[in-house]
Formats: C-alpha cells, sequence, structure tokens
C-alpha cells in the first residue's frame, strides 16, 4: 500500500514539474516579444516566482518520490526501460537548470534569444514526457 502512494505523490509532482516546465519557456517567448520596461519587470517576477515557488519544489518531490520508489522495488534497476528513463530525467534536470539560468539572465536585463528560438526550446520537455511516459506504460526493453 505504501507503494503506491509513494507512486501518487510522484506522479503528482512529475505533473506539477512538467506543468512549470511548459509554462515557463512560454513566458520566455513573451518576455522576448516584449518591448517596454513594465511589461519585462512582470515577466521577470513571474518567471521568478514560477522557478522558485513550483519548478523546484515539484522536481526536487519528482526526485525525492522516484528514488523512494526505486527504493521499495530495487529489482527495477535491472530493466532496461528504468534505465533509459533515468537518462532522460537526467536531461531534463539539465534542462530544467537551463531554464534557471535563463531566469537569471532575464532578471540581470541581459538580452535573452529571438522569441522563435524559445518556442522550439518549450518543445524539448514535450518529447521527454513523451518518451518517458512510453518507457514507464510499455517497458519495451
Amino acid at each position: 500500500m505504501l507503494y503506491l502512494w509513494i507512486k501518487a505523490l510522484h506522479i503528482v509532482a512529475m505533473v506539477c514539474w512538467f506543468a512549470a516546465l511548459f509554462y515557463l519557456p512560454r513566458l520566455f517567448v513573451y518576455h522576448a516579444m516584449s518591448d517596454d520596461t513594465v511589461s519585462r519587470e512582470r515577466f521577470c517576477t513571474m518567471e521568478r516566482k514560477l522557478y522558485r515557488g513550483i519548478m523546484v519544489p515539484s522536481m526536487i518531490a519528482t526526485l525525492v518520490f522516484g528514488i523512494w520508489l526505486v527504493a521499495l522495488s530495487p529489482g527495477f534497476l535491472q530493466q532496461g526501460w528504468l534505465h533509459a528513463k533515468l537518462t532522460l530525467v537526467v536531461l531534463l534536470i539539465g534542462y530544467h537548470h537551463v531554464c534557471g539560468a535563463q531566469v537569471k539572465r532575464f532578471a540581470r536585463g541581459e538580452p535573452g534569444r529571438s522569441h522563435v528560438f524559445y518556442r522550439w526550446f518549450n518543445e524539448v520537455p514535450v518529447l521527454i514526457l513523451l518518451a518517458v511516459v512510453i518507457l514507464v506504460v510499455v517497458k519495451p526493453f
């Protein structure tokens, strides 16, 4: 029963993390398109609050509950799908930190990239989510 509770909490935390991972780069798109100081400051505030208040805590919760799940079922460590999933999680953590670095650059007033770049950048977590869900549900190897 404990395993199912931890699994449910892992999924909820992961959904919150991905919601933030989808929304923050969208804010970057709008930030890159903004022309006035008031808008830029507003986007900086929104980006900071989203990153610190939702993204970081939900990432930590996702990792804690995920590690807990593996500890409760160590046999999963011998399955290839989990190795692939963990590789994608490491990439996602890297993406998360790249987003954090961009939040800091915008806060310092440094110019970002074009809104087109951020539109494409926004698709990275979608692809990772697709792959992770397929790996976990289908367990192809």
